[in-house]
């Protein structure tokens, strides 16, 4: 799905006063932005990077103790709700940009079991589309959600840009629902944008952790074929993207590495970092024997940057999987 502004039913000074103030937006480099998820493992890298280019970040917190890190890092703290969507309207108002990178992700152990994404799916069906259109009523200029980059179809060797079609999984179809909050918001007269997120990965991940325990045990972490293509992105260039797309046209893009590397080879590569024995693959038909999850994670994803790099001159510091393990240890 390509997020192009189709619209045409709102008054055309209604367009015409959006589009001012996205252009006195990107001259000033100043804008006020709400951030749902901003506690979150992106978030804590996200909010950071806001303050100090300058933007006047609120966030949202669902604890004191959250509450507290918003403001150490200069952000404006708020408690919300992001399914009520009265109180979502009230909380965005007054605000430039709205940006959705909350997520629910169930830790690795509950990956496979029925029901583990329901508060995930939930999130990308209701939440995003209150904060959309409460971004819409407030006038905001631009809007940015969260999407998941493994919906793509398994596409072997071949290069995946954001031409490809998408094809989730039963247990991730709702990413369809996220992006397509940016396209309404698009059509609204802003800019919506859906930022499909590689395999994220770096010291604040539970789910990194927990791959460097199984390849310390020799197990490889996710099944598939051992030849099949593996696109990740170390989350502070994720959190960068995010800050990059403030500035980006409409549209979806790949947040990904410049490197995609193969199954074997970037577990291989872990192992010989931890200084341990390359691990054992598993079987590529557990794939299709242990539900969509499975299927889902044994896809071959090259995918490629590229539309991201041109539109706003991000790339990512951390070039592929090989040198971020080497920073994992560090």
């Amino acid at each position: 799905m390509v997020l192009e502004d189709t619209s045409g039913a709102l008054p055309a000074c209604f367009f015409a006063l959006r589009f001012i103030l996205h252009e006195y937006s990107k001259i000033f480099k100043h804008m006020k932005v709400f951030v749902a998820g901003a506690t979150g493992v992106i978030g804590r890298q996200l909010v950071p990077l806001l303050v100090e280019s300058g933007h006047d970040v609120t966030g949202v917190a669902r604890s004191p103790a959250k509450a507290a890190i918003l403001n150490e890092q200069g952000a404006r703290p708020v408690s919300l709700d992001v399914f009520d969507a009265e109180a979502v309207n009230r909380a965005v108002g007054g605000h430039d940009a709205v940006i959705n990178v909350a997520t629910q992700i169930p830790p690795t152990s509950r990956l496979l079991l029925p029901g583990a994404f329901r508060e995930n799916d939930r999130l990308r069906r209701e939440a995003s589309h209150n904060l959309s259109k409460a971004g819409i009523r407030a006038g905001a200029c631009r809007f940015i959600q969260e999407s998941f980059a493994a919906a793509y179809p398994d596409s072997g060797d071949a290069f995946i840009d954001e031409s490809v079609p998408l094809a989730p999984a039963p247990y991730v179809r709702t990413v369809l629902d996220a992006e397509r909050a940016a396209l309404e918001f698009t059509q609204s007269g802003g800019v919506g944008i859906a930022l499909r997120f590689a395999f994220f990965y770096g010291p604040e991940s539970q789910q990194t952790r927990d791959i460097i325990s199984l390849v310390r045990k020799r197990i490889a972490p996710i099944p598939g074929d051992s030849k099949a293509f593996i696109s990740s992105i170390w989350i502070a260039d994720a959190a960068a993207a995010v800050v990059a797309a403030l500035n980006a046209p409409a549209g979806a893009y790949n947040v990904t590495d410049d490197e995609p590397v193969r199954r074997r080879i970037a577990f291989n590569a872990l192992a010989s970092t931890l200084g341990v024995k390359p691990p054992r693959m598993l079987p590529a038909l557990l794939t299709k024997l242990t539900g969509s999850v499975a299927e889902t994670l044994g896809r071959s994803l090259r995918l490629s940057n590229t539309r991201l790099r041109e539109a706003t001159g991000w790339s990512p510091r951390v070039r592929s999987i090989i040198d971020g393990w080497r920073l994992l240890v560090q």
